[in-house]
């Protein structure tokens, strides 16, 4: 008897792909986006596949990738924003309510949805993870939902 192993591979990623991106904090989220598309186009992805939709921040989000998700062109969105904390709580209801969102279109439509929203203390943590130190997290968001659409794909198989 053996295991079966079911993981994405990154080998059947071509498809359709969205990325929802909020404009507030634009000089942090306009390097996730470039991230994002450069490891789609690393992947194969053709350009005329990929659709960019922007929206005013990252509370916007969730709706914007409910639309996609019903409209059911894409293989997979990827959600990217930033949300920085500031002197009041209002980062934690960005932060909570954007990732929530975006968590209950995956799981309402079936269609994976990577979460590239920063969710950071400081400025300088937001500009380590938009392509400094800490990677930049908009390509491994668009990695992430390269993965699903192929596991998805081995377990639909």
């Amino acid at each position: 008897m053996s295991v079966t192993v079911i993981e994405g591979d990154f080998v059947n990623v071509d498809g359709k792909y969205a990325i929802v991106v909020g404009r507030f904090n634009a000089f942090v989220v306009e390097s996730l986006l470039e991230g994002a598309l450069d490891t789609l186009r690393r992947h194969g992805v053709e350009e005329e596949n990929i659709r960019v939709v922007r929206v005013p921040g990252a509370f916007e989000v969730p709706l914007a990738v409910q639309k996609i998700a019903e409209q059911k062109r894409e293989d997979a969105i990827i959600a990217l924003g930033a949300v920085i904390r500031g002197g009041t709580p209002h980062f934690e209801y960005v932060s909570g309510e954007s990732s929530k969102g975006v968590l209950n279109v995956m799981m309402d439509h079936g269609v994976p949805v990577a979460n590239g929203i920063l969710t950071v203390n400081s400025i300088e943590q937001a500009v380590e993870r938009s392509g400094t130190k800490m990677g930049n997290k908009g390509a491994e968001a668009a990695l992430s939902a390269l993965e699903m659409v192929s596991m998805l794909r081995q377990l639909e198989a």
